[in-house]
């Protein structure tokens, strides 16, 4: 058995002296010994998602939110959402609205109505009442200025404790207790914890031991507080009560809420109840290995949806922090899977304990795939083109654009797209005129030497003739550079600059093909007299 310290807190052994150690990438190896057993449920499960509305979803909360859901679909079992909005100062508005929103857009559904806590304030008084009877739980009267003042001589202390309270209150007799509510006294409830916390074992880091480190020279009391003085509860007692309620048996959260574990577990023993399974998943972090900020990197669901990510992407990219699929499996598919794959292939026996680095070559990687999967799916595609008519449309003359055009530049050209928003500018000389200019992408692959003698072999080859193909363009190059001598890229790139305005871009074929001959010939002279006029 491993105990640890968790770096916002500290803690040690209250019995005798045990090792302590970090949850750093360097030292997770001794959390437990390598685990060797089945850890998969084999019957269905009842999981959840708790988020509070006080902020955006960020990839964190989504790949909670995700590994709850595809542990339940994996085992047959439900998914549950349950809203842990009962610190109402700190809600922000749209946060509750948010969450809807983005778990609708990635497609991770819930089976049951969601569950708000601060409609439930009936169901925990009852509740606490249970623990105020039992005596596991007292009133506190002590006035903010008072525990301010434990808290400071608690750090004082040498060693420090990092438990504070003295249980002041906790030895009140009833008299003084019912004098002290008739007088209308504000007081919060506290919850009288043991003098040692529960081991606890967890799924993915085994048998793990947090004890608060206290100073036996001036004991404190690590009692936390269930009711706040507005009468309303705390996380703590919310969150485990109605984690009984709801029968939830697996519990998938973030590795910085391995500190409440124990409390919670204390918790469960007051009233009596069986807990659930625990797996505490690693931090994500930037590719430098330092944790990933909600401010900086850890963008909000929402600021990714706007640039142009994909669900399925997002899906994928959070999939992949700290679960790994089976190895043959991921380097065939390029580690891209689908819902439906996550859903068979999720297991616990994947979860890695390194923290998660967060690379957004991935994330743009996986969303290049998914776009090419909606542009080879008939529904999809249409759907695409619906999302960037009204861009198009805003912004070039409607004699050019239309929907039959929109959807074959994208089954031609669509290959090179990273993002569908990157349409309307990467393939504009499909919708307006070529704006020729003597610059660097002139220069880049056609000489002034060669430019003379390119410029008349083309019009001496004259247009492009009504039904041109691809293997009618291809023949007609063929020729000109096995005749003339010249570099079939040369040949390639002037006509395209003349009509595309640019040395890069779609094929040629394609180009004739969606523009028509007529166009295309129009381009095709007027790029080939601005070449000629070249100084």
């Amino acid at each position: 058995m491993i105990l640890l310290r968790i770096p916002t807190r500290l803690y040690c052994s209250s019995l005798k002296p045990t090792k302590v150690v970090s949850l750093s990438p360097l030292n997770k190896s001794l959390l437990s010994k390598k685990r060797k057993e089945d850890v998969h449920p084999s019957t269905p499960v009842r999981t959840r998602f708790a988020p509070s509305p006080t902020g955006f979803l960020h990839l964190g909360s989504l790949r909670t939110a995700l590994y709850n859901y595809l542990l339940a679909r994996n085992t047959k079992g439900q998914f549950l959402l349950r809203l842990e909005d009962t610190d109402q100062k700190r809600l922000v508005p749209g946060a509750e609205e948010n969450i809807y929103e983005v778990l609708k857009w990635c497609k991770i559904s819930y089976d049951e109505t969601p569950v708000k806590q601060s409609e439930r304030k009936s169901v925990y008084d009852k509740y606490v009442k249970i623990l105020l009877s039992s005596g596991m739980a007292y009133r506190c009267f002590c006035s903010k200025e008072r525990l301010n003042d434990l808290r400071r001589s608690a750090m004082e202390l040498k060693p420090p404790s990092m438990a504070s309270y003295d249980r002041c209150c906790a030895h009140l007799a009833k008299e003084e207790i019912e004098s002290k509510l008739a007088q209308d006294m504000p007081f919060t409830v506290r919850f009288k914890s043991p003098e040692q916390y529960p081991t606890f074992t967890d799924v993915l880091h085994g048998e793990i031991n947090l004890q608060p480190q206290v100073n036996y020279n001036d004991r404190r009391y690590d009692d936390l507080i269930l009711v706040k003085s507005d009468k309303l509860p705390t996380y703590h007692l919310a969150n485990v009560v109605d984690d009984h309620l709801m029968g939830i048996t697996h519990v998938i959260r973030g590795e910085e809420w391995l500190p409440s574990t124990p409390k919670h577990i204390a918790l469960y023993n007051a009233f009596g109840w069986d807990y659930p399974k625990f797996i505490h998943i690693p931090l994500l972090t930037t590719v430098g290995d330092k944790k990933l900020s909600k401010r900086k990197g850890d963008m909000s669901i929402s600021s990714l949806k706007n640039q142009g990510i994909l669900p399925e992407a997002l899906v994928n990219f959070c999939a992949l922090f700290g679960w790994s699929p089976p190895r043959d499996l991921a380097s065939k598919k390029h580690e891209c899977f689908s819902m439906e794959d996550l859903e068979k292939l999720f297991n616990l026996n994947g979860l890695t304990k390194g923290n998660a680095k967060v690379d957004d070559k991935k994330l743009w990687f996986f969303n290049k795939h998914f776009l090419q999967e909606r542009i080879s799916d008939p529904v999809m595609l249409k759907e695409l083109v619906d999302g960037i008519m009204p861009s198009l449309e805003s912004r070039y003359n409607a004699l050019t654009v239309n929907r039959e055009k929109v959807s074959k530049i994208l089954l031609n050209c669509g290959s090179c797209l990273t993002k569908i928003d990157d349409f309307r500018d990467e393939f504009c000389y499909f919708f307006e005129k070529p704006k020729y200019d003597n610059n660097d992408s002139v220069t880049k692959f056609l000489s002034k030497n060669e430019n003379h003698h390119v410029v008349e072999l083309l019009k001496k080859f004259g247009q492009f003739k009504e039904g041109a193909n691809a293997q009618d363009v291809e023949s007609m190059i063929a020729t000109m550079y096995r005749e003339h001598g010249f570099s079939k890229n040369v040949i390639y790139q002037t006509i395209r600059f003349a009509l595309a305005g640019c040395h890069s871009g779609a094929k040629i074929a394609v180009m004739i093909d969606i523009l028509g001959v007529k166009e295309s010939n129009k381009r095709l002279a007027e790029g080939l007299e601005f070449l000629q006029s070249r100084k």
